[in-house]
């Protein structure tokens, strides 16, 4: 029991460590990685490049079973609902590599994304390879694009993702607003606030 938990406790900071050591996308810089193909819970391959329109591309990273993707389930549709709206992209991708034999599995994946009634594709980040190259941390966790495929807002959907309903800043709806207007989003960088995705 004690090698047990003892390996536990070296995985958890090893995961920290690892965490601590990701440096994230700076503003202004091209899609990363918008040519991998990547497999949805619906069968299909998708990249970034095809999923981004002519309005943008919105990336979130996200999970099954994170409290505060929980926590913000009403809110993602919402930012579904509006992106689609505005006619941006959108994919919603699962990095947590470390618990894909588990709750992040393909199998649960596709149990979850039916269940929320998920309009966008939700893929399998394998060996968490797309969430590195954005420097993505935390679930939930997006970066907008723009139509020329620059980042234009990355970090939390709003000010308040451990209690929704009490956000009064709605960073996320807001960069998108202003995105489509063509205009520079501010705040363009907010920080995300979530469960740690789960890397090997």
């Amino acid at each position: 029991m004690k090698n047990l938990l003892l390996t536990a406790a070296l995985f958890s900071s090893f995961t920290v460590l690892a965490q601590n050591n990701i440096k994230s996308i700076e503003i202004g810089v091209e899609i990363p990685m918008a040519d991998k193909a990547m497999k949805s819970t619906d069968g299909k391959t998708i990249t970034l490049d095809k999923a981004k329109t002519n309005e943008g591309l919105l990336v979130m990273f996200s999970c099954n079973t994170c409290p505060y993707v929980i926590k913000s389930e009403a809110r993602t549709k919402e930012m579904m609902a509006y992106a689609m709206e505005k006619k941006i992209g959108m994919v919603i991708i699962n990095s947590n590599e470390a618990k894909r034999s588990d709750e992040d599995s393909d199998k649960e994946m596709a149990k979850y994304a039916k269940k929320m009634g998920y309009k966008v594709p939700y893929v399998i980040d394998e060996k968490s390879a797309v969430a590195d190259a954005f420097g993505a941390t935390r679930t939930p966790e997006v970066f907008l694009f723009d139509g020329n495929g620059k980042l234009m807002y990355k970090g939390a959907m709003e000010d308040n993702p451990s209690n929704p309903s009490e956000s009064k800043n709605m960073f996320l709806k807001d960069a998108i607003d202003k995105i489509t207007m063509g205009q520079v989003p501010d705040p363009n960088s907010t920080k995300s606030i979530g469960c740690t995705i789960k890397r090997i």
